[in-house]
């Protein structure tokens, strides 16, 4: 790195050195008069190019690159943690790191943050970032000897050569971010901060009249800038990936001698860690996420998390002894309400500083904390609610199909008597407008039999028996469910602008993105996104008719209990219900569980 530095310099020197020779030769004597022109051509082309490589060189070493967000742990919230990393360094004979800071990641490592701290002393030692998800599960022993390693890598930050690279790399790095970023509104545009802004008077007017004016030639110093920059990177970004690597392979032969023996197994706990956390994220988090909560203890159920896994895991059986001795976790003086900090910040990696929901009266959304003994109640029940309503709304939409090989009277007559509404409720069922059946229902036009109106269960079993009844309605739901999302995608660090569904997709449901841009879960098909509604429309009859309970499955997240066993066998029943058709099956389950399919199913 240094030496594309100084070459990159010595391209911007050779000009000038041209002009020196040029005018060097005058005075000697040696270029005449006949090269007054060039004389003056080279010493202008000479100015212009110090000019620039001076603002490039400005900028790239005045950029601040990105920080990754953390939560940062005090020597006074965490003075076991603190000795404990400080005896590290003094074992491996490192300088200790200068702060501790925790991410919501399985993953750690050292950032340098010289260039965000108030003197900007260089030199200083980094930031170890510790994933939190390690501390609540992993074991004092484990953390210590998972932690050698990282904490090894601060002597050859100490490195003078290092360090330099480093910063070069960093410059060059925020120089692209910055030339890449969109242009803000001007921070001395009262209407551009919004309402609530205070008035702008006084001294301060001229500042920010100065300010605004010097955005647009910021942005424009950046913008050019940026493929320098970027052509820098590309040179440099082979060497710096070396370097690298040769820094972590004399981190990782400085710590063999420390804790050697619980290396392998704390490797082993990273895995099984990740695995957990990966499962808590996307089946559990998210769907709260998605409604503007947040899990406040998500550290704490990547032990239940894990724990559970661990029971249906026979490989990872053995892990579970491991539970009796003291959790890293214990270093903190307050575990709870560091778990709290960091799982809000997850949230707001993955969904943005806001919440993607919309907010009564023009109001920003906030996000709303969740226990976990109300997460059945607050979060599960509520999306079984509004996946059932927008199942029944797209019911609603399409109207009553043409049943299969038969007239609508004999496809109500095949539904047993004890599944059809009774008929005081044929009048109007409370939670749904009644449906036209057409000619064939032995009902005028506009008007619907018993098991076609309201939201029950009965009429989407129908569905399911009647000509075209899964395509339609697959697409519908797809569509809806892409459009609301779109609508609410959040603007934060986890989005990505500019997103558009990948051609040939429709209306396929998006998977959101995660802050690398990696998909948390695969695109789910049509057919799996009703399966999911008709699922949900299920677990809300078993709820309201047959006494079953919401809950929540630290692997699997929302599971319908009834009889205080989970039903497990209810995806797979409703699966073959939408791919195949089969409906016994599912009949017969809420037989069993006494679930009635001809009660209004409650939407809200």
């Amino acid at each position: 790195m240094l030496r594309v530095r100084s070459t990159a310099l010595a391209l911007a020197l050779l000009p000038a050195a041209a002009a020196v020779i040029l005018w060097t030769g005058r005075t000697t004597g040696q270029f005449g008069p006949g090269w007054e022109t060039a004389r003056w051509s080279v010493s202008g082309f000479a100015v212009a190019v110090l000019g620039c490589a001076a603002v490039a060189g400005l900028a790239i070493a005045r950029g601040r690159p990105a920080v990754s967000p953390t939560v940062p742990v005090e020597e006074h919230a965490a003075p076991d943690l603190h000795a404990l990393v400080r005896d590290l360094a003094d074992r491996l004979e490192v300088p200790a790191p200068s702060a501790i800071a925790l991410t919501p990641d399985c993953d750690s490592w050292l950032e340098d943050r010289t260039h965000a701290r108030a003197g900007g002393a260089r030199g200083a030692a980094p930031v170890l970032v510790i994933g939190s998800p390690f501390l609540w599960w992993m074991r004092v022993a484990e953390l210590r000897a998972l932690l050698a390693p990282v904490v090894a890598g601060t002597g050859p930050s100490a490195h003078p050569d290092i360090a330099a690279a480093r910063r070069v790399v960093r410059g060059l790095d925020a120089a692209v971010a910055n030339a890449a970023r969109p242009a803000g509104p001007w921070s001395g545009d009262p209407a551009a901060d919004g309402p609530g802004a205070p008035a702008v008077r006084g001294p301060g007017l001229l500042a920010r009249v100065v300010r605004g004016c010097a955005a647009p030639l910021r942005r424009a110093v950046h913008r050019a800038v940026g493929p320098v920059a970027r052509l820098l990177l590309r040179a440099a970004g082979p060497h710096a990936a070396a370097m690298e690597q040769g820094v972590a392979a004399a981190a990782a032969d400085r710590a063999q001698a420390v804790d050697q023996g619980l290396r392998v197994a704390a490797q082993e706990q990273v895995g099984l860690a990740y695995a957990g956390w990966d499962r808590l994220l996307t089946r559990v988090a998210l769907p709260a996420w998605r409604l503007g909560r947040w899990p406040t203890r998500l550290d704490a159920g990547v032990v239940s998390a894990l724990t559970e896994l661990s029971r249906r895991d026979r490989l990872a059986a053995g892990f579970t002894s491991r539970l009796g001795e003291r959790p890293a976790c214990d270093l903190l003086k307050e575990p709870g309400s560091t778990d709290g900090a960091v799982s809000l910040l997850a949230a707001r990696i993955f969904l943005g500083v806001r919440p993607p929901v919309p907010a009564a009266h023009g109001a920003a959304p906030e996000w709303t904390p969740v226990d976990w003994a109300a997460y059945p109640e607050e979060v599960v029940d509520r999306i079984w609610r509004a996946e059932a309503a927008r199942l029944f709304a797209a019911l609603d939409a399409l109207g009553s199909p043409e049943p299969v090989g038969a007239s609508r009277p004999a496809a109500r007559a095949a539904v047993p008597v004890g599944r059809r509404l009774p008929e005081s409720a044929s009048a109007q069922p409370p939670g749904g407008p009644r449906h036209g059946s057409g000619p064939h229902g032995g009902a005028p036009a506009g008007e619907a039999g018993p098991e076609w109106a309201g939201p029950t269960l009965a009429r989407v079993l129908d569905r399911f028996a009647a000509v075209g009844g899964t395509d339609a309605l697959a697409a519908r739901i797809s569509a809806e469910v892409a459009r609301e999302e779109s609508a609410s995608a959040p603007d934060g660090p986890g989005a990505s602008p500019g997103a558009e569904p990948p051609p040939g997709t429709g209306g396929a449901h998006l998977a959101p993105l995660a802050p690398m841009g990696l998909p948390l879960q695969p695109p789910r098909s049509g057919k799996e996104l009703l399966a999911d509604h008709v699922t949900a429309a299920v677990c809300c009859a078993a709820v309201d008719t047959a006494g079953a309970l919401p809950g929540l499955d630290w692997l699997d997240g929302p599971a319908l209990y009834v009889d205080g066993e989970r039903a497990g066998e209810l995806p797979s029943l409703v699966l073959a219900l939408v791919e195949d058709g089969e409906a016994v099956g599912l009949r017969d389950w809420l037989a069993a569980a006494g679930v009635r399919p001809e009660k209004p199913v409650r939407l809200v």
